[in-house]
């Protein structure tokens, strides 16, 4: 595959603030969701390495974004504070949440099946599509709610 796959349609020159967001790159924020659900069948590792894929992707994500935003910002606190904002939202609504959810769904399904059942990690699988707009609208809502509105007190008067 190209690396326009992976990152999504692009033009040179393109200043797009959500280009990780697009393609298949984005699917690197689920890897811990995966490795919860694979939990039951592979090594410790395994689990922690798929934390760091999707750690690497959030950090990435707000880089990128607070980066894009420098560039055509009149001033480095609002891309300060887009790149805070990302990490923080990405944080909670990619790795802390769903991973959290998906071990205890996992946990509570190796409960049912036989030991050795590949039944649990299914359930976890099966359980991510339906966890991701829940909390990304729970975490909107949060930030919305707490430390959003401090956003607009580090603005400078005037904008």
């Amino acid at each position: 595959p190209s690396l326009s796959f992976f990152l999504g349609p692009h033009k040179m020159g393109d200043q797009d603030k959500d280009r990780l967001r697009k393609g298949a790159v984005r699917y690197l924020g689920y890897s811990n969701e995966v490795g919860e659900a694979f939990r039951p069948l592979v090594p410790r590792w395994c689990v922690r390495a798929s934390y760091g894929v999707a750690g690497s992707y959030v950090c990435a994500d707000a880089a990128w974004r607070s980066n894009i935003l420098s560039a055509s910002a009149d001033s480095s606190r609002d891309s300060l504070i887009e790149g805070g904002d990302t990490l923080v939202w990405q944080t909670l609504a990619s790795v802390a949440i769903p991973g959290a959810l998906i071990n205890r769904i996992v946990w509570v399904a190796q409960r049912v099946a036989k030991k050795g059942s590949w039944a649990p990690t299914f359930v976890g699988l099966a359980a991510i599509p339906c966890i991701v707009k829940p909390i990304d609208h729970g975490v909107d809502y949060l930030l919305d709610h707490t430390i959003r509105p401090f956003y607009l007190t580090l603005r400078r008067p005037g904008r």
